[in-house]
């Protein structure tokens, strides 16, 4: 039997609430000042950790400022700075298109608008919602790797494309919860709730959690 809409809003209420006071200081990992250096550090993040993107982008955020400083540098240059973030040459594209679009468009700013940010280059839905949440502090439902295991193990969501994920949350969560619940749940997903070996003795939202381990089903 599908769960009734209002029942899933109250379970996601719940979760939350657990969740928040589990990770206080839920956050985004990637190490940034501005909007350009978090933009940039999620084009490296792809199939990438963002324990090493905070290893390589420290030395770069620090010599380059601007969409035009990062549009100066030779792309082979570029290629090797950011190597050890593998897909370097498809990264570097990217941020060099990325970087070209916001001094053509937008006066070299990264536009505070989500259908603005969509069609820039580099930037998808998730990308757009990361910046919207932590550099522009604007409502946004992150679905990485993370978001997406957990939402469906919660039974939030049964699909698997990130796009309909996001709007399913959305149906089920306060417009104003969509950031924070974003964090908590890629921090639960990092420290608890992990891809091979949920740690459901110790997961503090278990009790809401239809694949808890001890509940005889399959994470």
């Amino acid at each position: 039997m599908q769960e009734p809409i209002a029942q899933k809003k109250a379970r996601a209420a719940k979760v939350l609430k657990a969740l928040k006071n589990e990770y206080p200081d839920a956050h985004c990992e990637l190490d940034f000042t501005t909007p350009l250096e978090l933009a940039i550090g999620c084009i490296l993040s792809a199939q990438c950790t963002d324990v090493r993107v905070n290893q390589v982008t420290p030395a770069l955020f620090a010599k380059y400022k601007t969409p035009a400083d990062w549009l100066a540098i030779p792309a082979p240059e570029l290629e090797q700075a950011i190597h050890s973030t593998g897909f370097f040459r498809n990264k570097t594209k990217s941020i060099h298109g990325l970087c070209r679009a916001l001094i053509e468009r937008h006066n070299g700013e990264v536009p505070n608008d989500f259908d603005a940010l969509v069609k820039l280059p580099g930037i998808g839905r998730k990308t757009a919602n990361v910046l919207m949440v932590s550099a522009f502090n604007q409502p946004g439902i992150v679905v990485d790797t993370h978001m997406k295991r957990l939402a469906n193990r919660m039974a939030f969501t049964t699909e698997q494309n990130p796009d309909k994920i996001e709007f399913d949350l959305q149906k089920i969560l306060p417009r104003n919860a969509w950031g924070i619940f974003s964090h908590v749940m890629v921090f639960h997903g990092r420290r608890c709730c992990t891809a091979r070996k949920p740690d459901c003795a110790r997961c503090p939202v278990r009790e809401w959690c239809p694949a808890r381990q001890d509940a005889g089903a399959q994470a």
